[in-house]
Order: structure tokens, then sequence, then C-alpha cells
């Protein structure tokens, strides 16, 4: 009886633990990473976005060709990075045609569209739409969202990215950042040009 009695406070303790860990988890994602909307109903990011004056943090993303692309290969140039969840949903894949148009008659720039889509997805958007002035890069194999903050830490979209801009200068710093307040919003992309010229 007296092992029945310590299996039960044992495995009592484990489950508040776990729930303990469960809970402060949460609570983490809401102090520590920003609070945005999804239709209206409050979810978060695990971070917040790196601040405008900061040397921008290097990362690997995957393009359509499945070859690694890192920050050092625009070194040199304007970036714009264009964060979203899918390229296969109506604002975010606006934002890309948005964003091939703006990029067309920008110097020294490069746009780059970054998601958790695969880069066959990716690729095939790209064809059917005529997408030339952009890079398609992909988060499906590293921790960018984590790094830069926009991964969703909870919510029916858990585990994509937010919607968000960054902007770094030629000297890697960052001049301009959004994290858009609801998913559903486009960014500001006149800002967002007008932090390059």
């Amino acid at each position: 009886m007296t092992s029945i009695k310590n299996f039960t406070h044992a495995f009592y303790s484990l489950f508040l633990g776990l729930a303990g860990i469960f809970i402060t988890g949460i609570s983490l994602a809401q102090t520590t990473g920003t609070a945005i909307t999804l239709g209206g109903k409050t979810i978060h990011t695990v971070g917040k976005l790196p601040a405008v004056g900061t040397a921008v943090k290097e990362f690997t993303l995957t393009g359509i060709d499945l070859k690694d692309n890192t920050l050092a290969d625009y070194k040199g140039k304007y970036v714009i990075m264009n964060i979203f969840p899918s390229v296969n949903t109506g604002v975010c894949s606006k934002s890309v045609r948005k964003f091939n148009e703006d990029a067309a008659g920008l110097k020294n720039t490069t746009v780059l569209c970054i998601s958790k889509d695969l880069p066959f997805a990716q690729k095939a958007f790209c064809g059917a739409e005529g997408i030339k002035n952009v890079v398609m890069l992909s988060d499906f194999r590293t921790d960018f969202g984590h790094s830069y903050g926009v991964q969703i830490a909870d919510g029916p979209m858990k585990g994509l990215l937010s919607r968000a801009v960054i902007v770094v200068n030629p000297e890697g710093k960052i001049v301009y950042e959004q994290q858009v307040p609801e998913i559903g919003q486009e960014p500001d992309y006149a800002a967002a040009i007008a932090a390059i010229k």
C-alpha cells in the first residue's frame, strides 16, 4: 500500500512539474515575445525583432535551388527582408508581388522573401507569377524564426513566421523594422522603401 501511495505522489509531482513547465513556456512567450493578432485574436512571437541601429544577425536560409544562402551573400547592399507565414495565402503572395514590383526600380538593393514554405512551393509560385526581382528563401531547416524573434509561439499558426519587414544598410546595420500587428494586414511598403533612400 505504501508503494502505491509513493507512486501516486511521484506521479502527481511529475504532473505538476510538467504543467508548470508548460505554463511557464506560455507565459514566457507572452512576456518576452511580441503580442500580435490573427483575425483579431491575440497570439505571440517567440521574441522581438532586432532593434534599429543594431548589427544584423547572420543567417543561413535555403534558396529555391536547395542551396544555402547567408547574409554574407548580400554584403555591401541594402537588404529588405519581407518575412511572412506562407506564400500560399492572399496577403503573403500580395507582399511578394508588391516587393517584386518595387525591387525593379531599386539600386544596390536585394529583397529577400522569407517564409517556412518549402523551396519547391516557392519556386512554383515564382514561376506561375513571373516573380524575378526578389530572392525567395526558406526557413524550413534553420533557426531564423527564433534568432530574429519572428516565429509564432502559439495559436493556430504556431511554428510559422509572423509578418515583418527588416531593412539592412550596406554596412550591416538595421535601419528599419516593422512587426506587422495583425497577420492579415499588409506591411508598410512605402516606409520600408523610404529607409533605403
